[in-house]
């Protein structure tokens, strides 16, 4: 069967598939190799006539089935829907809650005028409100959604979670700062922040020791720095971080982030177009 435009054509999905929104999915991303489809259509093989068929003149939210009211809307390229994303699935929530990609290059307007206002990704739909914010997301879907728990209940680790859940936006701009000019001590700093803090529980590799919602919060801001850094600046995160190296090989052992993770040369690419460096 030829491929199909989800832009110009029809999309053929399966009617007992999950609830997935197909706007501004590429059609690269319907072929049975691709991760999104493995992750969230994983349309079967059924006869014709039980499938239902989608016009190029139907609403451009193509749903499919309602076998869940929950929607998380996302874009692929944004760190901070990749937190959300991360924590839905590390939950086992991938049947629960609908992944709804947002092209941010082509924002549909239904998105603003039906679904969050803010017109900004992430958002979650749950019990007939929208909520957003990725930090706040991350806990929300953590308290409210069944799953193994992210959070810690001893009251010192709770403590620490929130002191480097607070600390993020300072590592992010330390290390933007270095993409910017050819100064590299405040993103040193921070990274050496990172492996002090990795070093504080000996109880596994991660920032609280056991995976949490630390670690979601942190590894796509990581997962872009790293490679672009190299890169751009020939500088090793990782050179005498043996504890950074750790959570960073531990991290690619889960399989719930390892399903949102980009190619590294993606985000070198992109980042090249957004800082309008020369590598």
């Amino acid at each position: 069967m030829a491929a199909l435009s989800i832009y110009q054509h029809t999309a053929l999905v399966s009617a007992t598939s999950r609830n997935v929104c197909i706007d501004s999915v590429s059609p690269s991303s319907l072929k049975p190799s691709s991760r999104f489809y493995q992750n969230n259509l994983k349309i079967q093989s059924f006869p014709s006539s039980q499938h239902t068929l989608f016009s190029n003149y139907a609403p451009r939210r193509a749903v499919v089935s309602a076998v869940a009211a929950n929607r998380l809307y996302i874009s692929y390229t944004c760190p901070y829907a990749q937190r959300t994303w991360i924590t839905r699935n590390c939950k086992g929530l991938q049947d629960k809650i609908e992944l709804v990609p947002i092209d941010l290059q082509n924002r549909p307007v239904w998105y603003k005028e039906k679904v969050y206002p803010p017109n900004k990704v992430p958002a979650l739909e749950h019990n007939n409100e929208v909520k957003g914010e990725s930090l706040n997301l991350i806990r929300y879907i953590d308290n409210n959604f069944e799953g193994p728990p992210l959070f810690p209940d001893d009251p010192v680790k709770k403590e620490f979670a929130e002191e480097l859940l607070n600390y993020i936006d300072s590592f992010r701009k330390a290390v933007i700062t270095f993409f910017k000019a050819d100064e590299m001590s405040e993103a040193a700093a921070a990274f050496d922040y990172i492996e002090t803090s990795l070093a504080t529980y000996d109880d596994g590799p991660f920032f609280l020791g056991q995976f949490s919602l630390v670690d979601i919060a942190y590894a796509p801001f990581i997962e872009r720095f790293q490679p672009f850094l190299l890169e751009f600046r020939q500088y090793d995160i990782t050179k005498q971080r043996s504890k950074l190296a750790a959570w960073i090989e531990e991290l690619n052992k889960i399989e719930g982030y390892t399903q949102t993770r980009r190619d590294p040369k993606e985000h070198v690419e992109s980042y090249k177009k957004r800082f309008s460096v020369q590598i």
